[in-house]
């Protein structure tokens, strides 16, 4: 290290480029101690007050984490300039100091558009999405002109069509060059999360220049939209134009065959992956491991899986998930415990199958995986103990779960909607309430699974006035334009509080056409009160908006028959059968250590059931001649 020192010294450049050609290779090299070398050098020598050199230390110590290292850098560069500022910004927003980046924001003397685009995607990485687009208002306001990046971080959280239509129109406006492969990427991209796929092929087609990543776009906008025949159109397409198939469009086009359960074009997509050499890609890999576990052909899923050499992430993802698809949670389990074996570091995601698995087994399992992801440090891992929390809600430990909850370090906006919903599910409704009145004291705003969830909690515990108060300032206060799940829980509430007619004039005020489960509950009340005309109004409206259903066919025949109307009861039944449409059987369950039995319509489902009923009746057949034993006695 030494020597390469004296090397550069003994160079005829200024000592300002020797220092700069040495932070560059300590840039490449990525070595922390070395960084700290080079700045008491630079500390010694008095160039640590110099602007670009600074700079240039600033990027180092942010590289390696070292936060308040390049703080104290920041604070001893003399003349800082809008680049200073951009880095620390950029660089404290990186590594989670949220608070501390809006402070230097607003001590900033210039601003430029670097760090409006800083402000712009930390906001967004913390949930904030209304303060994201807040920022972008102001820099426009104060004469800031957008970049193509600020547009392309801005199409990348966009959870609303209008306000995707709203950024591609200000593109326009703002002389954007939309030919740009990159903005015409994103914007591909934006529409098909939105599921705007007419929009997103618009923009397809007027791009004057497109490549792999184009047409990659293109075909998950098709999936995303549930177009999976036109995603394989858009594949055989791109083919016939020339363009050779990456790893993420085969995954892609696998994944489409796998939602239309096409096994034969899957197995045309394994055979075309065999021939390019794609089946050493651990993407493609566990697309083609998910499309047989779906199509119920798990023995080639495991075949595959076993035949690995280099196990990683994503494959045990899979094999996780395909095992708990089929109900074979301790296979699902074994697997995550060989990605330890393996030296891998589990994924949030299958930290999430893992405890998804042990929800559906016992409290017991439940406790002990815990117990594995607190020594191996991950419960302090936001997602993970946000899965946590989800874990406990569903097999009803839910002071386990507040625990857990009011123990982390950061709680995302997920992280809070999963404890008001597990509350609501388990029948704490005032602590759902309060823990929704806490979020927003904390200035964090709703969306629309939190209303959801707040909602659910008042038509369950009956608060008729604090839900008509939430659902009422929804789109007002908090920018939620209220949907079927929102009517749904209003609605049900209203009819519990015998409040019929107004649940009837809010269903018929929505600005779309009501689903099943807005009908649902009035046709259950009018059932209830025996109103025949309105059980067959609601019942014919909820046949057209959900064929599939059998309720509204099962109920008009219990009211049919109850008052002696066998003809409208035969033409319903006869209706219901012609829809292949079955009567609704309910099913309990329950696990006693790893096994997991179910009992529907008075059957138990178990593979040893009907030894399970010889031995009842032994037992029984042996209490009862105790009981005969113990009367002759008497």
């Amino acid at each position: 290290m030494c020597q390469f020192l004296r090397r550069i010294y003994g160079s005829n450049k200024t000592a300002l480029a020797y220092y700069t050609h040495v932070i560059e290779h300590v840039l490449s090299i990525g070595s922390f101690d070395f960084a700290q070398i080079i700045h008491a050098q630079l500390i010694k020598v008095g160039f640590n007050r110099i602007t670009f050199l600074g700079n240039r230390c600033l990027q180092l110590y942010f590289k390696f984490g070292a936060v308040s290292d390049a703080l104290k850098v920041f604070d001893d560069i003399s003349t800082k300039n809008t680049i200073s500022w951009n880095i620390c910004l950029s660089g404290l927003f990186k590594f989670g100091y949220f608070q501390r980046a809006c402070s230097l924001f607003d001590k900033m003397p210039v601003r430029d558009v670097v760090s409006y685009n800083s402000m712009i995607s930390g906001f967004a990485s913390c949930g904030l999405i209304d303060y994201a687009f807040g920022i972008f208002l102001e820099m426009q306001k104060l004469g800031v002109r957008p970049s193509g990046f600020t547009f392309s971080i801005l199409t990348s959280f966009v959870c609303c069509g209008r306000h995707g239509k709203q950024i591609h129109g200000r593109m326009i406006r703002s002389g954007v060059n939309l030919s740009n492969l990159v903005l015409g990427n994103s914007l591909i991209d934006m529409y098909g999360k939105l599921g705007l796929l007419h929009y997103a092929l618009g923009v397809f087609m007027t791009m004057e220049e497109v490549d792999i990543v184009s047409w990659n776009s293109l075909i998950t906008s098709c999936c995303k939209s549930g177009h999976e025949e036109l995603a394989l159109k858009q594949f055989y397409l791109m083919r016939s134009a020339g363009y050779l198939p990456d790893e993420f469009t085969i995954s892609t086009a696998i994944a489409a065959c796998t939602k239309l359960g096409d096994l034969d074009k899957g197995n045309q997509m394994f055979a075309f992956s065999l021939k390019v050499a794609f089946l050493s890609n651990s993407i493609v890999l566990s697309a083609i491991i998910d499309l047989f576990s779906k199509c119920n052909r798990l023995e080639d899923s495991v075949q595959l899986f076993e035949d690995v050499e280099q196990l990683d992430s994503v494959l045990c993802n899979s094999m996780i998930s395909g095992y708990a698809r089929h109900g074979l949670w301790e296979d699902s389990l074994r697997t995550f415990l060989l990605t330890f074996r393996e030296g891998l570091r589990p994924t949030d995601f299958t930290l999430n199958n893992v405890l998804s698995s042990t929800s559906l087994l016992s409290t017991e399992l439940g406790s002990q995986v815990h117990s594995l992801l607190v020594k191996l440090g991950f419960e302090s891992e936001a997602i993970v103990a946000t899965s946590l929390v989800d874990m406990y809600t569903k097999i009803g430990l839910i002071d386990c779960a507040m625990k857990i909850f009011f123990q982390m370090d950061v709680r995302d906006l997920i992280s809070w909607n999963t404890l008001i919903l597990g509350l609501a599910r388990n029948g704490r409704y005032f602590e759902a309430l309060g823990t929704f009145k806490e979020l927003i004291r904390r200035g964090s705003p709703p969306d629309r699974i939190t209303l959801a969830g707040v909602l659910s909690a008042c038509r369950y515990g009956g608060f008729v006035d604090e839900g008509m108060s939430i659902f009422s300032s929804m789109e007002e206060e908090y920018g939620v334009e209220p949907c079927d799940e929102h009517y749904a829980c209003i609605v049900d509430l209203l009819c519990q509080a015998g409040k019929l007619k107004e649940a009837i004039d809010t269903a018929e005020a929505m600005p779309s056409q009501p689903s099943s489960f807005v009908w649902e509950p009035i046709l259950i009340a009018a059932a209830t009160i025996g109103d025949l005309n309105l059980i067959e109004r609601v019942a014919e409206r909820m046949m057209t908006s959900e064929p599939q259903s059998s309720l509204p066919y099962l109920l008009l025949v219990k009211a049919y028959e109850m008052r002696g109307r066998w003809e409208g009861m035969i033409r319903v039944m006869k209706a219901m059968k012609q829809r292949g449409l079955k009567n609704i059987t309910g099913c309990s369950w329950i696990g006693i250590k790893n096994s997991i039995f179910a009992f529907e319509a008075d059957q138990l489902e178990y593979p040893s059931g009907q030894e399970i009923y010889v031995i009842l009746r032994l037992l029984s057949w042996e209490v009862g001649e105790k009981d005969n034993i113990l009367l002759h006695n008497d």
